[in-house]
């Protein structure tokens, strides 16, 4: 039997959190936790603790960005799983990678805000960066082994089009909070189930593709595909098409980090071909879901659109929850927030994460415009 690897899990008590403990539980003979980070649960850290025997807890409310970073380079740490949310990824994935570490990414911010810092990082240091996220833990797994990188023509990330793949844009006008977070296939916390239902969650990776699989932007495509079976694809130059599948679940990605190399017995049931299977595949409609134009014309412009993007696109998010805006106004703020912003390249890191109450302002500066009962910029 190997040894145990030892697991540190920052956001130990968010959804891909719990689908990370439900595979240390599944595998308790091949892993152990070793340290796990929460925004402000206590009582749910402690519940991890005891269950795991956990000797590393830190909450991010009391210990801040130390405490993420202790843990991510913990002597003894074999893999840091980072799923917390928002930019306080970034510095405990760079400590980590400088550490050695294996990184499991499930976290956003990291590549949309910093990747042209953190991917120079992963190629000079001894750690690795392994991608979390179900679309592009596909692709990594679709180009295994690809020995010449100029046989891939593009890679195309699955979208299962959220709760309104079917509405009309005029449906989407009345849509409320309650209904964006009913997603059909994937249970997620609130803000990733509003980025699904409006599609800025996939404009969010196709910008982390671009830095993960070193892509220009029009080799990274979106395609829908309602069932979420197909997680993603990678298509060759001689017009072959590799695809990874599994049932809709992050337990199957975040194992394949977990064990990889190796592969281990499933959390849950596979995929069952004595059943009959739908896989349907069309082309986004960009009109009626213009974050994925936005986030385009973002990782095409580079510098400090990436993060302009994904800021804006936040706070429009938190609006939309709490009540301020329409459904429709999320992908207004967003193109308002972009045509204003003055876009530079940060020379930086200190210098892109000094720049966000920045952007954050700039974008509530707008807000007003698209509030319940005015007019949008549009009108």
């Amino acid at each position: 039997m190997p040894e145990k690897k030892r697991v540190v899990l920052l956001g130990a008590t968010g959804s891909v959190g719990e689908s990370t403990l439900s595979v240390l539980r599944k595998h308790a003979d091949r892993f152990s936790l070793l340290g796990i980070a929460a925004n402000n649960s206590q009582d749910e850290l402690d519940n991890i603790a005891r269950e795991f025997e956990v000797p590393h807890q830190r909450l991010f409310k009391d210990s801040g960005i130390d405490g993420l970073m202790e843990l991510s380079t913990l002597p003894e740490a074999d893999i840091i799983i980072v799923a917390t949310t928002g930019t306080v990824a970034v510095r405990p994935t760079i400590a980590a990678l400088e550490a050695g570490k294996k990184v499991g990414l499930a976290n956003k911010e990291t590549l949309v805000l910093a990747g042209q810092f953190v991917i120079p990082v992963a190629r000079k240091s001894k750690g690795t960066l392994l991608p979390v996220d179900s679309e592009h833990n596909a692709i990594w797994q679709c180009l295994e082994g690809l020995a010449d990188r100029s046989h891939l023509r593009r890679i195309h990330l699955t979208a299962s089009g959220g709760p309104f793949l079917n509405h009309t844009r005029k449906e989407l006008e009345e849509v409320t909070t309650e209904e964006a977070l009913k997603h059909p296939n994937w249970d997620m916390g609130v803000k990733i189930t509003v980025d699904s239902s409006t599609m800025a969650n996939k404009g969010l990776e196709m910008i982390e593709a671009r830095w993960l699989f070193d892509l220009e932007p029009d080799q990274v495509r979106v395609v829908i595909h309602p069932q979420s079976i197909i997680h993603s694809m990678a298509e060759f130059r001689d017009g072959s098409i590799i695809a990874q599948m599994a049932p809709p679940s992050m337990t199957f990605p975040i194992q394949h980090v977990l064990a990889y190399p190796d592969r281990l017995e499933s959390c849950q049931d596979p995929l069952d071909f004595e059943r009959i299977l739908r896989l349907d595949l069309r082309p986004p409609d960009e009109d009626k879901f213009p974050c994925l134009r936005l986030a385009r014309t973002a990782m095409e412009m580079g510098g400090l659109a990436p993060a302009v993007f994904n800021t804006a696109n936040e706070i429009a998010v938190e609006a939309f929850v709490q009540n301020q805006i329409p459904f429709l106004a999320i992908a207004d703020l967003i193109e308002h927030t972009m045509s204003t912003a003055t876009f530079t390249e940060p020379g930086s890191l200190d210098e892109l994460l000094d720049l966000e109450p920045e952007i954050s302002k700039l974008v509530r500066s707008g807000l007003a415009k698209f509030s319940k009962g005015t007019l949008s910029a549009k009108s």
